[in-house]
């Protein structure tokens, strides 16, 4: 599933996924993924997104109903 509530705090910020990856201590790449979908992430790599986003677990990374 696309995160695309990820994509746009990471747009809010005008950061590209380069910038977000930079914060985060992972490669562009891991970021994609992770908005493309096609990688979930650890709890611990979610956290550190959600500080650097100022954002909580679940405005990005809990399913909607």
């Amino acid at each position: 599933m696309k995160n695309l509530r990820m994509k746009a705090a990471r747009a809010g910020k005008d950061w590209s996924q380069q910038e977000l990856a930079n914060q985060v201590g992972v490669s562009r790449q891991t970021i994609s993924a992770i908005e493309k979908g096609n990688y979930n992430p650890s709890v611990d790599l979610c956290i550190r997104i959600c500080q650097v986003l100022g954002k909580s677990l679940d405005d990005l990374f809990w399913p909607e109903n």
